[in-house]
């Protein structure tokens, strides 16, 4: 078979391994890849903002909530992937019960925010090496909203994307082995950040522990999208996995309950190693308390190289995630079937790869200001598809009762219903943050990004055939008819 040949998304589907994707990831990897994309770059350069507007209690509750909102989104998806374990996660599930269009729309919004996420930590990479490195920033190019892109700065970032794209390219198994190493060193400096605020922080420093009004947990609960991405990059490489569908929804859950605690470890420890006062005026809060804490600069920049080892995890995952969805939408014909073809030797959907990789590519070279613009646009993307999905785990619950679902919630009643719908309406709550006059409201630069990715999707989606209905074999009617559409002009 053709690695472009229309896949089955039914019971009875056939081989997989036919599309030439490699069963080659385990429980370890399938957990620690989801944990990585998390944990990126965003404790480090929040944690100060967080303290500040919320409070220490406050932070923590809010990251607290967000967990649990991202736990009961997470139960949807771990039923989900157990169900069709097939590339490209959401897009599988859209089309079996929402049909082509929803598909698209849903597969659309996820990409758009991991793009906009492995962007991020394009950027975010010479920031965080400058902080070790202050003299980084050479021969200057151009000025980007009040921020001067420098050559060496920009490559920093630059060249990071090439190795990260080239080690996804050789190979999924390359780039696991790589995510499990990088995150042991991250726990290590997580290690680090307790041992310091148990021996020499002090819970005085943690005042005030809530700031007056609900504003600043609002603000810290409308980063959670961002914060918990990733967990559903574990469905986008399912079909990757050497693992019993069951298990593959426990580590959806398990990945979310570790990023829960890794925030809430960030904020605790941070807040108890250094004052509000002198966080206030720190550069990078996470890194000046535990340099405080351990008076030594060097384990400021360990911090910081943490940091580092976080974004390389989140875009490592990212990068599968988003180049796996392209892949699916190229295997459908929904975008130029260019993507959706597979390397004939290492078995890596490559164009999808190289395409995303030239974006992180260029990313740097607008500045560091483009960290806010990125997040921003990104996050409301991610929401709309968590709710999709939400909705279609719903439909196809009660028009699909029979379908085997190895990873079931709530038992065959309508618990799992229930739990299903409280995920719609949780982030149903969560788009309403981003609408006009409420706390997420999205800066002109980031509307900006955020409307020419949609308008992008829009030529896309015009282009997809109506009548297209749901149904196991959605993708195979979908794609004999755009063959059958292109033979005939």
């Amino acid at each position: 078979m053709s690695t472009t040949e229309p896949r089955s998304t039914g019971p009875d589907a056939p081989d997989r391994e036919d599309h030439g994707f490699k069963k080659v990831l385990g429980r370890l990897d399938a957990i620690a890849l989801g944990f990585g994309a998390m944990i990126g770059f965003g404790w480090v350069i929040l944690t100060g903002d967080w303290l500040a507007e919320a409070g220490t209690m406050g932070a923590v509750l809010a990251l607290v909530t967000g967990g649990i909102i991202m736990a009961v989104v997470g139960l949807v998806y771990g039923e989900l992937v157990a169900a069709m374990p097939y590339a490209g996660g959401e897009h599988n599930y859209l089309l079996r019960g929402m049909g082509a269009r929803w598909a698209f729309v849903g597969s659309w919004a996820i990409t758009g925010g991991y793009i906009t996420i492995v962007a991020f930590e394009a950027v975010a990479v010479p920031r965080t090496a400058q902080y070790i490195f202050p003299g980084l920033s050479q021969i200057p190019l151009w000025t980007v909203a009040g921020f001067e892109v420098n050559l060496t700065w920009a490559l920093v970032g630059s060249l990071t994307a090439l190795l990260i794209t080239g080690i996804n390219i050789r190979g999924v198994k390359h780039a696991s082995m790589v995510q499990i190493f990088v995150i042991l060193f991250l726990l290590i400096v997580g290690l680090m950040m307790l041992f310091g605020a148990f021996t020499e922080g002090s819970a005085a420093t943690m005042e005030p522990f809530f700031t007056p009004g609900t504003a600043g947990f609002f603000l810290v609960l409308v980063t959670v999208p961002f914060l918990f991405v990733g967990f559903d990059v574990i469905p986008q490489v399912s079909e990757e996995m050497h693992l019993p569908p069951k298990q593959l929804g426990g580590t959806i859950i398990v990945s979310v309950l570790l990023a829960a605690a890794w925030y809430v470890m960030v904020v605790l420890t941070t807040s108890a190693s250094m004052s509000a006062e002198e966080l206030s005026g720190a550069d990078i809060a996470v890194a000046d308390a535990m340099g405080s804490a351990f008076d030594s600069t060097l384990v400021a920049n360990l911090l910081i190289a943490g940091g580092l080892a976080g974004i390389l995890t989140s875009w490592n995952s990212l990068l599968m995630g988003a180049s796996r969805l392209l892949w699916a939408l190229g295997n459908s014909r929904m975008v130029p079937q260019w993507f959706g073809r597979l390397h004939p030797k290492y078995g890596t959907p490559a164009n999808a790869l190289l395409f995303v990789g030239a974006l992180s590519f260029v990313a740097p070279f607008f500045g560091a200001e483009m960290l806010g613009w990125l997040v921003d646009s990104g996050s409301p993307s991610i929401v709309i598809a968590y709710a999709l999905v939400s909705v279609v785990f719903v439909l196809l619950r009660r028009r699909e009762p029979g379908m085997e679902r190895p990873f079931r919630i709530g038992g065959r009643g309508h618990g799992g219903t229930a739990i299903g719908v409280l995920s719609v309406v949780l982030c149903l709550a969560l788009i309403s943050l981003y609408l006009p006059g409420m706390p997420a409201f999205l800066s002109t630069p980031a509307w900006t990004i955020f409307g020419l990715w949609w308008l992008l999707g829009l030529v896309f989606l015009l282009r997809i055939p109506t009548g297209i209905r749901p149904g196991p074999d959605a993708e195979h009617r979908l794609v004999a008819e755009v063959e059958r559409r292109r033979q005939r002009s």
